[in-house]
């Protein structure tokens, strides 16, 4: 099935308090004063417990070719953050389903930057669980692998270079809530 992208999407501009204070289109967003955003963080999982990562397009105006987790965007005004997540990953891995989608740290907030360009959102982690292929977008995604959660968390730790900053400091704040028995993934 294939999804058209919007003409254009606009970014819910926010406060510190995540309260809205404007818009802005998205391909005018990120730049090295980008306005703090509201966005999402998702982590789908299939039956065997691997994790999906997905390695960003060379296309991509943001950490283009870097690992990351499942899928991450934006939701549009007036959308529910679950509304978007589904969303982004049907248009960026043609995955028409998930179950069990559910936020996991809901207050993640983060600013990075990488060659100019600078990432500052409010964007709550999601955990999901999928059982159907992966159909990469090639304009969003460059490539796709599964690994065990452990394994992932090991090689992030160990070669965080490899992985989007956002990613790593999302699993170190999931370690966390697993280690104090607040978060079961599977």
């Amino acid at each position: 099935m294939a999804v058209k992208k919007p003409t254009e999407e606009l970014v819910v501009l926010v406060d510190e308090n995540n309260v809205m204070i404007g818009t802005c289109p998205k391909d005018g967003v990120h730049t090295n004063h980008t306005p703090l955003h509201r966005a999402f963080s998702s982590f789908l999982f299939n039956q065997k417990g691997e994790i999906l990562l997905q390695q960003r397009s060379h296309l991509k105006k943001t950490w283009p070719l870097m690992w990351s987790n499942s899928c991450c965007g934006h939701p549009l005004p007036e959308e529910k953050t679950e509304d978007a997540i589904k969303r982004r990953v049907l248009f960026e891995l043609g995955i028409t389903e998930i179950e069990n989608l559910h936020e996991v740290l809901p207050g993640f907030r983060y600013k990075a930057e990488r060659e100019g360009i600078i990432e500052n959102e409010i964007c709550p982690v999601w955990v999901g669980y999928i059982s159907q292929d992966v159909t990469p977008n090639s304009t969003e995604v460059e490539a796709c692998k599964w690994l065990g959660w452990d394994t992932f968390v090991e090689e992030i730790e160990q070669r965080p270079g490899n992985y989007s900053e956002w990613a790593g400091w999302e699993v170190k704040e999931i370690q966390k809530k697993i280690k104090a028995g607040e978060l079961a993934l599977f």
